[in-house]
């Protein structure tokens, strides 16, 4: 199944071109605050799905180009991100100019990015205008969290996913924290809906691609995952409890580059979906933490 947030945080189930708007039946309040609807459909997901089987037979139908879609989940308890995850990406890093963390996944673990960079497949990414340094796209499969846990085993770690959905991180090239290079609102694009798990079996063999004003740039499989799915799920589980609707942005393969205001940016993730994102420059954003030496 998939399941989309669209218009102010209605929910809605979508087939093929068309969306079905379920808010009724899941109980979403639209314009809600917090926007915690899918939440609610994550948790519930499991008492839900039959009805929700059912009702899409008959249901009105919308096109999906008719309506806005929104980050599917606007208000998760935190968004997992895992560094340097790909072979490719390491050696890419190995010969960068040292902009690029050193850190690796399997050993320097994780880290997280403020909620409030969550933006969504009708969003653009909004630069700030930091005129010394580069801002780069990471092409990324994102993990959403259905069953929430702690001390989660490899074993059981796929029954703790609910689906999958496209990602785009962004950052900040330097080094300063992690958290406040690629925290900017905007900086975390996701969507363009939820596929449930079960529609992705094949999880550890997932392609990715990423293009920027139609050039190619990113090109990856999850096979070539450093940490794979379930040591992610075991490894942050392992710090901290995780909630329905958690995302984990299980790290980049090589091709990360620069974008610039005017560009647009699309992911493709096979079996999940694709979105499409211009970018923006603002005037703003700018802090004198910025000025300092790169090197």
């Amino acid at each position: 199944m998939k399941l989309a947030s669209f218009n102010g945080g209605r929910i809605g189930v979508v087939i093929g071109d068309d969306i079905v708007d379920v808010s009724d039946l899941v109980n979403a309040t639209p314009d809600a605050w917090p926007p915690v609807g899918m939440l609610h459909v994550i948790d519930r997901f499991a008492s839900l799905r039959g009805k929700l089987d059912d009702f899409v037979q008959t249901a009105p139908r919308t096109k999906l180009n008719e309506v806005r879609l929104e980050t599917p989940v606007a208000w998760p308890n935190k968004v997992i991100a895992f560094p340097a995850n790909y072979h490719a990406h390491v050696e890419e890093m190995k010969r960068g100019t040292g902009l690029i963390s050193p850190f690796k996944a399997d050993g320097q673990g994780f880290f997280l990015k403020a909620n409030s960079s969550l933006s969504g497949p009708a969003d653009p990414i909004v630069l700030p205008k930091i005129p010394n340094r580069q801002i780069h796209h990471e092409c990324e499969l994102a993990i959403i969290i259905g069953k929430g846990g702690r001390e989660i085993s490899r074993d059981d770690a796929l029954a703790h996913v609910f689906g999958y959905a496209c990602l785009i991180d962004v950052v900040v090239r330097g080094k300063e924290e992690r958290v406040m290079r690629k925290s900017y609102d905007s900086f975390c694009p996701v969507g363009p809906y939820i596929v449930t798990a079960d529609e992705v079996p094949d999880y550890d063999a997932i392609d990715l691609k990423l293009s920027v004003n139609g050039e190619v740039r990113q090109q990856a499989s999850t096979r070539d995952l450093i940490v794979d799915i379930p040591e992610m799920i075991r490894m942050a589980s392992a710090v901290m409890t995780l909630y329905p609707g958690d995302i984990i942005a299980t790290g980049t393969p090589a091709g990360v580059g620069p974008i610039n205001g005017g560009d647009k940016v699309v992911i493709e993730i096979a079996k999940v979906g694709s979105m499409s994102i211009d970018v923006v420059q603002s005037e703003g954003g700018d802090h004198p933490v910025w000025d300092k030496p790169l090197n």
